[in-house]
C-alpha cells in the first residue's frame, strides 16, 4: 500500500465531504437529534397525566381520594366539569386522559358499610399512556381508608370500604392494534407525501426537465398545485389500502364518519406535499431530498405520539410535537375512527394542520421563485 496515494484520498474524502454541507449536517445533526430525543423525550411511564373530577359530595373521604390520586404522581386534576356529560365531552375531545365521577353520599355510605362505587374512566386509545396509572388504583384506595380511620372503617382498614371501578373507554380490551394501525395512516403518509413531492422536483432539475418547465408561462402557484394533486389521489389509495386492511385483517372498528376522515385527510396530505415541495427548492439533487425527508420524518415519528405516549414527553417536546401535522392528525383519526368523533371535536385538531400547511406553502412559493431568478 503507497500511503502518500492513500493521504490524497483521504485529502480529497474531507474535502467532498465539506463542500457537500447539507450531508454533513444530517452526518451531525441526526445523531444529536436521536440522542436528544431517547434520551431526554422518550418515556413509556408517563406521569401527572390529566384527570377531570365530577364530585358530588364534598366530604373528607372525596377530598382524600382526589388528593391521592394526585399525590400518587400518576394524576394531576385539570379540569372539575359540573356534570358528568361535560366530563365526557372532555374525555371524548382528548383534553383530558381521566375522568373520576364521585357519587352524591359517598361519605355516609362509606360510614354506613354499603361500598358505594366510584368511576375512573380513561381514554384507553392508548393503552401504554393510561395502563401504569390504572394499575396503581387499589392502592389508592387502600391509602385513603387509612388517612381517614372513621367510624366502621376504622375497624377494618384491610378492606376497601368502597369500589373503584376502572372504565377503559374506546378500547376496552387495551388492544395496542387499535391505537398502532389508524396512526400508520399518518405514519405513511408523512413519509411518502414529503419525499415523493421533494423527489418529483429535484428528479426534474437533474435529468434537465426543469428548464423546459421555467421556460412555459406556467406561474409558480399553477406548478405547485400541479406537482401536489397527483399525488393527493395516490394518498387516498394509501389510505383506502390501509383501511380495508384495518378492517379485514386487524378488525380495527370504524364509529365515525368516513366522509369526515376524507375531508380531514386533504389537509394533512396538502401540509406535507407543502413541506415536499419547500424540501425540493433547497435540495440540489434525489440524495439530498431524500435526507431532508429523513430529518423531518423521525421527529415527527417519535414526538407525535405514535410510538411513545406523547404526555409522558417533557413539556419542551410537547411543544415541538404540537407543531408537527402528524401530532394532530394520529388524533383526528384515531378520534374519528375509536371515538366517533364528529366535526366539532376535532375542528382543534384540523386548524392547526392548516395553519401549518399554509406556513409551508408560503415558504415553498416564495423559494420557487429565488430558484426562477
Amino acid at each position: 500500500m503507497n500511503w502518500s496515494r492513500l493521504l490524497a484520498i483521504l485529502i480529497k474524502e474531507f474535502r467532498q465531504i465539506r463542500r457537500d454541507r447539507l450531508t454533513f449536517a444530517m452526518m451531525v445533526g441526526v445523531p444529536i437529534m436521536q440522542l436528544i430525543l431517547f434520551g431526554y423525550a422518550i418515556n413509556t411511564d408517563p406521569k401527572h397525566l390529566p384527570l377531570a373530577v365530577v364530585s358530588a359530595d364534598h366530604s373528607e373521604f372525596s377530598r382524600s381520594l382526589v388528593a391521592s390520586l394526585e399525590n400518587s404522581s400518576y394524576f394531576r386534576v385539570t379540569a372539575r366539569p359540573a356534570s358528568e356529560a361535560e366530563g365526557d365531552r372532555l374525555l371524548d375531545q382528548g383534553r383530558v386522559q381521566f375522568l373520576l365521577v364521585i357519587p352524591p353520599d359517598f361519605s355516609r355510605q362509606i360510614l354506613r358499610g354499603e361500598h358505594p362505587a366510584v368511576l375512573l374512566a380513561a381514554d384507553a386509545t392508548d393503552p401504554a399512556a393510561s395502563g401504569n396509572a390504572l394499575a396503581t388504583i387499589n392502592a389508592i384506595s387502600r391509602q385513603v381508608i387509612a388517612h381517614n380511620p372513621v367510624g366502621p372503617v376504622a375497624a377494618s382498614q384491610q378492606d376497601t370500604p368502597f369500589d373503584i371501578r376502572a372504565q377503559r373507554r374506546y378500547n376496552p380490551e387495551g388492544v395496542s392494534r387499535y391505537n398502532i394501525v389508524p396512526g400508520l395512516i399518518g405514519v405513511i403518509l408523512t413519509m411518502t407525501m414529503v419525499m415523493m413531492t421533494a423527489l418529483a422536483m429535484t428528479r426534474e432539475r437533474e435529468r434537465g426537465t426543469m428548464e423546459n418547465l421555467l421556460a412555459t408561462p406556467v406561474r409558480p402557484l399553477e406548478v405547485m398545485v400541479g406537482k401536489i394533486l397527483p399525488y393527493i389521489l395516490i394518498g387516498y389509495v394509501q389510505t383506502a389500502v390501509i383501511l380495508i386492511a384495518a378492517w379485514l385483517l386487524f378488525d380495527v372498528p370504524m364509529f365515525g364518519s368516513l366522509a369526515l376522515l376524507s375531508a380531514a385527510l386533504v389537509v394533512y396530505m396538502a401540509a406535507n406535499l407543502a413541506v415536499g415541495f419547500t424540501f425540493s427548492t433547497i435540495a440540489k439533487n434525489q440524495m439530498q431530498a431524500m435526507q431532508l425527508t429523513f430529518f423531518f420524518f423521525l421527529p415527527s415519528m417519535l414526538l407525535s405520539g405514535f410510538m411513545f405516549p406523547f404526555r409522558g414527553m417533557p413539556e419542551w417536546a410537547q411543544a415541538i410535537g404540537e407543531f408537527l401535522p402528524l401530532t394532530h392528525f394520529l388524533r383526528i383519526v384515531r378520534g374519528i375512527m375509536l371515538k366517533g368523533n364528529g366535526a366539532v371535536e376535532i375542528a382543534p385538531q384540523v386548524w392547526p394542520i392548516a395553519l401549518f400547511m399554509l406556513a409551508a406553502g408560503l415558504i415553498a412559493l416564495r423559494r420557487y421563485r429565488q430558484t426562477l431568478d
